[in-house]
């Protein structure tokens, strides 16, 4: 059994910032990749920034250079600094990661229950 528990999120004016975070735990034999995805209402998930385990990192172009995304390997966690906030910020944020159970090698992909940001104008 794995479970993506997160934190933080919660209501900020533009231009501000929040902090999320997503820690893994159960049954894991290793993680190859954490992410943070997002759903607006009415709009398709999408991929918010994600982290491999050997640090490389992916941003989707609307976030990058206000968001920050960190991983601490030893705590299965995996970070999200949200700076310059913005309306079209606002959805439910989703923590993703793809990892191995143990006594199998194969990578499956896990899902959070999601954190709301609102960003106000």
């Amino acid at each position: 059994q794995v479970r993506l528990v997160e934190s933080g999120g919660g209501l900020v004016h533009t231009g501000g910032s929040l902090g999320l975070s997503c820690a893994a735990s159960g049954s894991i034999f290793s993680i190859y990749a954490m992410g943070w995805y997002r759903q607006a209402p009415g709009k398709q998930r999408e991929l918010v920034a994600r982290i491999t385990s050997g640090g490389s990192t992916n941003y989707a172009d609307s976030v990058k250079g206000r968001f920050t995304i960190s991983r601490d390997n030893a705590k299965n966690t995996v970070y999200l600094q949200m700076n310059s906030l913005k309306p079209e910020d606002t959805a439910v944020y989703y923590c993703n990661a793809m990892l191995a159970t143990m006594g199998t090698s194969t990578e499956y992909s896990y899902w959070g229950q999601g954190t709301l940001v609102t960003v106000s104008s």
